[in-house]
């Protein structure tokens, strides 16, 4: 009997790490069919552009060019550019939590007459395509003089989003309400629960917000395009596609230098996912297991 007892316990483990290795091979193999395109991206950054049209072509180039980043930001003002959207970017978060932290915490705090058909009324909202409101939208900043600025891009955060308002009132809601009956207890009013409390509390559905928030500002382009005019006021979004259709060098753009500076871009995207990964997963799987 311990003979056998054993010989299936080991069996046991034996498919657990046969399964535990097939997992992982499957997994590193999907990694990287994903990364390849990326790994086309920054080894062409570093080719000259003869290098690039060569067939079979060479994925390590040879020697690499670091010269073709710098070229890349002087063709067009590029760090004017990176500013310009960091700018928007910053202030369209900040926004977005400011006004969606409290409309949140007003619909998962406070008990008022309506409140159910007003949350419904908000959800509503998320069905309506954007193309749908951007001309009313357009006629308003037109009307208010924002065209040509950065309002109409900013401004709108701090009126909240359905979306977001949604995902945070789920996790608002999941929140223990003997903490903040507890915090009542002892002096503190609305304001005081939602930032001693709730927020502190809150960290991954808010960095979950913002790192949505952030992906929609860095990489929005037909905001940009509809808004902004002059040329020094541009994205990177914008500046990325005027540079792939550009034909200041020639009848097509230089490849190498394109790929260079769509990899700068790339970057802070990928850093941000890179260090809030945590939060970012914590705050999805909360919210499926509160919601």
């Amino acid at each position: 009997m311990a003979v056998a007892k054993r010989s299936r316990l080991l069996n046991r483990k034996t498919t657990t790490a046969l399964g535990w290795i097939a997992s992982h091979i499957v997994l590193i193999g999907g990694s990287f069919l994903i990364m390849i395109p990326i790994l086309w991206m920054i080894t062409s950054s570093l080719k000259s552009e003869a290098d690039l049209y060569i067939f079979p072509p060479k994925w390590l180039p040879d020697p690499p060019l670091w010269r073709n980043y710098i070229d890349s930001m002087v063709i067009y003002p590029f760090p004017r550019y990176f500013l310009n959207t960091t700018v928007i970017t910053v202030l369209s978060i900040l926004g977005t939590l400011i006004s969606c932290a409290l409309a949140a915490f007003g619909f998962s705090h406070f008990r008022f007459p309506g409140r159910d058909a007003v949350f419904i009324a908000l959800l509503a909202t998320m069905m309506l395509p954007s193309t749908v409101t951007l001309a009313p939208i357009y006629v308003l900043c037109f009307k208010l003089g924002w065209i040509d600025t950065y309002y109409p891009l900013i401004v709108p955060n701090f009126f909240g989003d359905a979306f977001y308002i949604f995902l945070l009132r789920q996790f608002f809601v999941g929140i223990p309400a003997e903490l903040k009956d507890s915090a009542r207890i002892d002096g503190c009013n609305s304001l005081n629960i939602l930032w001693r409390i709730i927020l502190p509390l809150s960290t991954p559905a808010l960095a979950t917000v913002a790192i949505f928030r952030f992906m929609d500002s860095w990489n929005d382009f037909m905001g940009p395009l509809i808004y902004i005019n002059t040329s020094i006021k541009r994205t990177v979004a914008i500046a990325l596609a005027l540079f792939q259709h550009s034909d200041q060098h020639g009848p097509s753009p230089n490849l190498n230098l394109l790929m260079a500076v769509s990899f700068v871009s790339l970057v802070p995207c990928v850093l941000l996912f890179f260090f809030a990964q945590r939060w970012f997963i914590q705050g999805i799987v909360f919210k499926g297991l509160k919601g």
